[in-house]
């Protein structure tokens, strides 16, 4: 790819070994001008095995949006894209960004589609129920990849710094500049929390924390309820 505008991937991480080497490789087929992991102070072995894959290296404290601002204060890319260690781009996702910036430079934001990684039928109608998110709602999720031009990213303040529901914080701000795309990608989505739980029960709890949070239950509170039913933080 020989990009007219250049991405930073950037990838919060904590205790990801087995994952984040082909999270960061996946990001440099893809193209990315830059790869930043910034971990979150891992236990394991996270921040050799990103090196290992050439990935820059950052440490922050804890928690997504915290690791996600220090990681695109690092980043020199006109366009960041944020992708958790447990997802891997495919080849051509980010000459889709580059081709949607051609078409329409800033301000840009939006998400691919997913694969999640089985092949049972309901997760194709929970990629289905996604995307219609992202195109009805205006509303794209952090396992979705989001993009975003640096300017815009910006001027509404990045993530807001919350345990829990970071991306949908940022995906309403960006809301209220644009619409997102939503582009074919797919990002490729690691089945582990609906594996761990069943898909009927993580989907349930899901749209619980969505609705507690409609109703002004607090970021923290959420971050609980999450932390009481998954075995990692992230």
């Amino acid at each position: 790819m020989n990009p007219t505008v250049t991405i930073s991937v950037i990838i919060p991480a904590l205790n990801e070994e087995a994952r984040i080497g082909d999270s960061v490789r996946s990001a440099q087929n893809a193209g990315a001008y830059q790869i930043i992991v910034c971990d979150g102070g891992s236990r394991d072995e996270t921040v050799i095995r990103a090196k290992q894959a050439g990935a820059i290296v950052v440490l922050s404290e804890p928690g997504r949006g915290i690791q996600q601002n220090t990681g695109a204060k690092e980043a020199s890319g006109q366009i960041l894209l944020f992708l958790h260690a447990d997802c891997r781009l495919s080849e051509n996702s980010l000459s889709q960004v580059v081709s949607a910036w051609d078409k329409n430079p800033g301000p840009l934001w939006g998400a691919l589609r997913q694969r999640i990684l089985s092949d049972q039928w309901i997760y194709r109608v929970l990629e289905w129920g996604n995307a219609a998110r992202v195109v009805w709602r205006k509303l794209p999720f952090g396992d979705q990849a989001i993009f975003v031009d640096r300017e815009t990213f910006d001027s509404v303040g990045g993530f807001d710094n919350l345990p829990l529901m970071e991306d949908v914080r940022l995906s309403k701000k960006l809301s209220k500049r644009s619409k997102p795309h939503l582009l074919n990608g797919p990002v490729f989505v690691d089945h582990r929390r609906w594996q761990q739980r069943g898909v009927i029960n993580q989907t349930l709890l899901n749209w619980k924390i969505q609705w507690a949070h409609s109703r002004g239950v607090s970021e923290q509170e959420l971050a609980r309820w999450y932390r009481c039913n998954h075995e990692d933080g992230m």
